[in-house]
């Protein structure tokens, strides 16, 4: 065999080779990061309650039943937890969730893992790490979306908005979960508590892209049926879930 046809069949290999490559990505409704703010005003018990909600709402008949009513029957997630500039971690990493069984398997992996960090608060370094993820999620999604909870202010790292604006450029969509923290300790109150209010700050400087919403929660007692009615919201991509508060 000539060189030239040697040359061609690699050529052909390498076609076929990626072609299979592209074919093994499989197809998801939704990938989705949920990150989840640790910074210092958020307590232990606080933080329990956030780790505790969102497994229990990934593992919910409503949830469920909304993952086997899309087209694909299938979402991708990815759990971070982030505080400061330099303070975000992948604490369960991207796995495909179609019915009870990786469902499961998620929320234990969840529950299991010690909080990452208790410091700042960056949503601009979340959002910029979250973007990140993407590339790593292994399947073909119709839709990229960031899940920003926190109860406070950006105050520290970049502008938000900046972030929120490549975010958005890029693609993605951001919605964000504005929890209201009604035992701020200290200098705290400002930050949990800007003027205006959080949730017209999230708003204002955090969500943005096709779709997004905010949506707020009134304390953390009541955080796991806020978190069940915003992933039914982004699962079903069809607007904010009825009875979730939202100011759009």
């Amino acid at each position: 065999m000539g060189s030239v046809h040697v040359r061609l069949l690699a050529i052909v290999i390498a076609f076929l080779v990626l072609g299979a490559g592209a074919a093994r990505a499989e197809a998801v409704d939704v990938a989705l990061v949920l990150a989840t703010d640790v910074s210092r005003s958020i307590d232990d018990g606080e933080f329990q309650l956030q780790r505790k909600g969102y497994a229990e709402a990934i593992s919910s008949a409503k949830v469920l039943m909304a993952i086997q009513a899309g087209v694909h029957r299938a979402v991708a997630v990815c759990f971070v937890e982030w505080a400061g500039p330099d303070q975000q971690k992948v604490v369960v990493n991207w796995m495909v969730i179609k019915g009870g069984e990786s469902a499961g398997e998620f929320a234990s992996k969840l529950l299991t893992e010690p909080r990452s960090f208790s410091g700042r608060t960056s949503i601009s370094a979340a959002i910029d790490f979250a973007v990140k993820q993407f590339a790593a999620s292994g399947v073909e999604a119709d839709r990229r979306v960031i899940d920003i909870s926190g109860d406070g202010t950006n105050n520290s790292g970049r502008p938000v908005t900046a972030a929120r604006d490549e975010a958005v450029a890029a693609g993605f969509t951001i919605n964000g979960l504005a929890i209201i923290n009604q035992r701020p300790a200290g200098y705290f109150f400002a930050h949990t508590q800007p003027p205006g209010g959080l949730p017209n700050y999230y708003e204002h400087n955090v969500v943005g892209g096709n779709g997004a919403f905010m949506q707020q929660v009134k304390d953390f007692s009541t955080f796991g049926d806020s978190i069940i009615n915003k992933l039914l919201t982004e699962i079903s991509a069809l607007g904010p879930a009825v009875g979730a508060p939202q100011l759009r």
